[in-house]
Order: C-alpha cells, then structure tokens, then sequence
C-alpha cells in the first residue's frame, strides 16, 4: 500500500467515511470576478493569474489555464491530522475506497466536474467540443447543467444566449459564423443566438456541440470532466480576448490546414437550432421527497454522464438517507452536521464533504442546528443514479 493510500485510509476511518475538503479555487484571467464566492476582498485578485472566478468542487480535473500552480483546480481532502491530501492523488492510489470496488472496476475516476462559476460580465460566447473533436487533442466532451440558487445579486446581465436561430442552423449558414471568428474585433456573433433569462431556483441542460454565453448569475454547474472549450465571440466586457482560445483546443493539423473553419466542425446544428429549446434544455428542480424533516429535488438530470440533487433540512430537524455510490456535496447555506462533521454554509473550508462509496451507500443524517434551512448540494458521477429524471 502507498503512503497516500495509508494517509487515505487513515483519513476515511478518522472521518467514518465523510471526507472535509478544502476549496479549490480557480483564477481567469479573460473576465472580471463577481465577488460573490465567499472569500476576502483581498483574496480575488492573483496577479497574472486573473481573479478568482471560479470555485471547483470535488474536483480531480486540473484547470487549464495559460498561468497557474500545476494543481490549480484539483481538490484536497483535510484529514484530522497529517498534510492535506489531493483528491485525484487519492484516487489513484487506491480508488476501490472512494468508488467502492465495483465502480472502480467499471469507471476511471468520478468523472464529472461541478463548479461554482462567479463572472462580473457575461461569459463570451463559446462552445464545447462533442466527444469525436475532443478525442483529436486527448480530451473528453463538455456536456454540462447549471443550476441558478435563489438569494444571490443576479448580477448586472442575468441572461443566458444559447444555440442559434432556427432558420440560420437549418440552412447551415456556416458562413456567418465563419466571417465572425476570422475579423475577430466584435461581439456581433451574438446577433445570431436567442437570450433565456436566468431565474432564481432553475436551471438548464447543455449538451456538447451547442453555442453559449452564460449570463451574470452565480451559476452552479455540474458537467463532464473537462478543461475544453473555443470561444466564438472576441469582444467582451470591454475588451478583445486572445484569439488563442478559439483554438485552445484544435488540433495543430486542423489549425494549420483549415484555421477558424476548422471550429465548425464543433457544431452541433440541429441542437443549436431547435425551435423547441427550451422545453427540451430547461431542467427546473423536480422534488421527489417532502416530510416535516426537509425536502429532496433533482436539479441536474437529463443525462447518464451526471446527476445531482438539492437536499434542504428544517430548522432544528434531522435528515437520514443514502445515496447509491460516491457523491460531493456543498452546504449552501445554513450550519450544521452531516455524518458527525460540523458544517457551515458558504464558507470554505467548511463547507464541502465527499462521503465515498461504502458510506453512501448507509443511512447518513444530516442535522440542522440553525434557525433557518440549511441547504445542501450533491453531485453524482455518471450511472450512480439510473433513477434520475430523464428530463
């Protein structure tokens, strides 16, 4: 057994299974932060790095940004003694004791990556490559969710552009995207998407292969394991971005032999051109369970790939349940414990558990010791959850 795999099993048995993680920040330097992550005013800006943008959760995906520590956005269990230790490390070493054995068998990791992403301005305009276009450059596919928490400034452009007009991707109008991605000196590209409005307590669905822009409310996401994506759209917020990441991740030959052309082939058309894209992508909670004790809903679904539920427990009341396997969670808001460890919502550092397999899979409690709900997000990897809405 290695020294990570002994500090692990250390660490599992001191916590009975419910590991405390330290948060994971992640810096951007191509946007302004919104500031609404919980941390110091001192804490956001890091130099050339950016500011802090984005908080990851759960994670074992490295963040891939130009500038940055080699371990930025991979997450670190705090065991109750000895050196924190890194979750994808951990993983590694002994993945049975996270997974369980069976999903460690059948899965190379968790495989998904959920986020708290927190931008001043709109997201550019950009889109995910679907899992042949990632697999040329050694990725995996984007398919993504968010979720929109109520009580949070919405920010000053709370609307999402997603895909494109009907007629223009019915007809293929390559061309005017084309024209767009080579001046690179606009965000006129925008002219050819449609705008949803973000609302409190909703979300949405995104498959690879669609255009987006994400607008300004604190967003949290539960998506594939992945860094990938080409930004369409070269003004924002006031300035021109780097062309660099239109090909962030195109392979050299598609680069050389066909530049921007080459970013079509990303598209999914009939996706970004659905008429009915609302009805198919929104993904409002769907609650599933009510007592005197608190609530359970879906609020990620529509997809095997991952799945995730909001759990709120009352004032004073205590929750039991188990999940089917390995799951993260973040205390939204509220304070008090869950599997004997005591947690404080939006907080970090206190506020982020993974409960690994052979736990979840028991009566887990979670009490409230608070004077309002305390509010709990869980995220599942893909296949924990065959019970999960379609849509």
């Amino acid at each position: 057994m290695s020294s990570i795999a002994e500090q692990l099993a250390k660490a599992v048995a001191e916590h009975d299974g419910v590991l405390p993680l330290d948060a994971a920040l992640v810096a951007r330097d191509w946007l302004p932060a919104g500031r609404r992550l919980g941390l110091g005013e001192d804490q956001y800006d890091v130099g050339e790095r950016g500011t802090i943008c984005e908080r990851w959760l759960g994670s074992t995906t490295h963040a891939d940004n130009a500038v940055g520590p080699d371990d930025e956005g991979i997450s670190y269990i705090r065991p109750a003694s000895g050196a924190p230790i890194s979750l994808a490390e951990a993983i590694s070493a002994d993945p049975a004791a996270i997974l369980g054995q069976d999903y460690a068998r059948s899965h190379g990791g968790l495989g998904r990556l959920a986020k708290i992403y927190d931008f001043a301005a709109r997201i550019p305009f950009h889109i995910h490559p679907p899992k042949d276009q990632a697999a040329k450059v050694g990725r995996n596919s984007k398919d993504e969710a968010y979720y929109f928490p109520a009580g949070v400034e919405m920010g000053a452009h709370p609307e999402t552009f997603f895909g494109l007009h009907p007629g223009i991707a019915a007809s293929r109008r390559a061309d005017l995207l084309l024209d767009q991605l080579t001046a690179w000196d606009s965000d006129d590209i925008l002219q050819y998407a449609r705008a949803y409005k973000q609302m409190p307590e909703d979300g949405f669905f995104l498959p690879s292969g669609v255009l987006h822009a994400p607008g300004t409310a604190l967003t949290i996401e539960l998506q594939e394991d992945s860094d990938t994506l080409a930004m369409f759209q070269a003004l924002n917020a006031g300035k021109i971005i780097s062309k660099d990441l239109l090909y962030k991740d195109v392979s050299e030959t598609d680069r050389e032999e066909r530049g921007e052309a080459a970013l079509l082939d990303w598209l999914d058309w009939d996706a970004n051109g659905d008429p009915y894209f609302y009805e198919n992508r929104h993904i409002p909670p769907a609650v599933f369970h009510e007592s005197e004790s608190g609530s359970e809903a879906w609020i990620f679904y529509g997809s095997t790939k991952f799945s995730g539920k909001r759990l709120v427990v009352r004032p004073g009341q205590t929750y039991t349940c188990r999940e089917h396997g390995v799951f993260n969670l973040l205390v939204w808001r509220g304070e008090g414990r869950i599997g004997g460890q005591q947690v404080l919502g939006n907080t970090p550092g206190s506020d982020e558990l993974l409960v690994v397999h052979d736990r979840a899979i028991q009566d887990l409690e979670y009490t409230n010791t608070g004077t309002t709900d305390m509010t709990i997000i869980k995220f599942f990897g893909p296949d924990i959850n065959p019970d999960a809405p379609i849509h």
